[in-house]
């Protein structure tokens, strides 16, 4: 499938430190002393398959003892980067954790590190801006399990340098089915009080309830995952009213076992009723998924057209956060695209 290869893409539902290129992350294992648990490159591939959501989870955590220093997270931005552009996504609005290694880990139940925020953010984005071509804005993950105090502290730490490092709004991942959005109301208000844009995982591996309450409490602009909304003709019905952006990530729900098969996945569904539904890979090195290989397993399990590609990917642009300038800017790039399919 050369033409979706070449055609401009558009993400806005992607977490850095799940999309750290295999090679850059055994590299971080090497420079850590190893760890015997993955005694070689091709051991550290397979251990990126999940039985479920909670193993998912431990996974991740695992991986995020590697980062360690301010020089790893530029390291692991500039692979990123390249690896974006490898794939010709021109745009993506991008998750990242950073109070996994800051003093806050603790109350995750993960080892304390003496990290800051800002300092992870900007060491990002030093990175980031060494790879021409592709332009990514950061999206911090304020993590369930956190206390709202803590992440009322890391919104302080955010906006002193959200400019310069790039952050346009906040999310919210983790365990969805332990942690409901409710307690974050207030984050989430304080975060639009400065102007920062709003998502959240929800519906990922719960019910529609976690979906309304990710609307009515938090009142985001869109919703991470969202696949059982299908069991709530009143939330569909909203969501379509309101036509709240959709980041979904069908391979994704697949091998974290939130859906049973690809077949089962309801973004053409949502699609067809008129969804502002867009594409996304979540964690693809996590995932061994790549945004080139969703479009075509739509293509070839959920029989989207091409023409119908392109509208996923005009949805991303229609959800992202860029300002109305830009986003024509960036409709008219992707429209006179030769790839491109009217």
């Amino acid at each position: 499938m050369s033409w979706l290869h070449d055609l401009p893409k558009i993400e806005l539902h992607l977490h850095l430190e799940g999309a750290i290129p295999i090679p850059a992350l055994w590299k971080l294992i090497e420079n850590s002393g190893g760890d015997e648990s993955v005694p070689d490159i091709t051991v550290l591939k397979e251990r990126f398959r999940f039985t479920d959501f909670p193993h998912f989870l431990a996974t991740w955590m695992w991986k995020s003892q590697f980062l360690k220093t301010y020089q790893d997270f530029t390291f692991i931005a500039e692979e990123f980067a390249k690896s974006l552009k490898g794939q010709n996504i021109r745009y993506a609005e991008v998750f990242y954790s950073p109070a996994e290694h800051t003093p806050k880990a603790t109350e995750l139940g993960l080892p304390y590190k003496d990290l800051r925020i800002g300092e992870i953010s900007l060491a990002l984005r030093a990175g980031l801006d060494r790879v021409p071509g592709v332009t990514v804005a950061l999206v911090p993950d304020l993590i369930r399990g956190l206390k709202p105090e803590t992440m009322m502290r890391s919104l302080d730490e955010i906006e002193e340098v959200r400019e310069e490092a790039g952050i346009i709004g906040i999310g919210l991942g983790g365990a969805e089915q332990l942690f409901p959005p409710d307690p974050y109301e207030a984050v989430y208000e304080r975060a639009r009080s400065v102007d920062l844009r709003t998502t959240a995982h929800a519906g990922e591996v719960k019910g529609p309830e976690s979906i309304w309450s990710a609307i009515k409490k938090l009142g985001v602009e869109r919703i991470g995952h969202a696949t059982s909304a299908w069991l709530d003709d009143s939330l569909v019905s909203y969501l379509l009213e309101h036509q709240l952006c959709l980041e979904m990530c069908p391979l994704s729900n697949v091998r974290t076992a939130s859906i049973e098969h690809i077949g089962a996945h309801p973004i053409r569904q949502f699609f067809d009723q008129g969804l502002l539904v867009t594409v996304n890979t979540d964690d693809p090195q996590m995932f061994n998924n790549s945004l080139e290989e969703e479009l075509e397993t739509l293509m070839e399990v959920h029989d989207f057209t091409a023409v119908e590609i392109c509208r996923l990917l005009d949805n991303g642009i229609e959800g992202s956060w860029l300002p109305a300038d830009a986003k024509q800017t960036l409709r008219d790039e992707f429209h006179d695209h030769p790839a491109w399919v009217a």
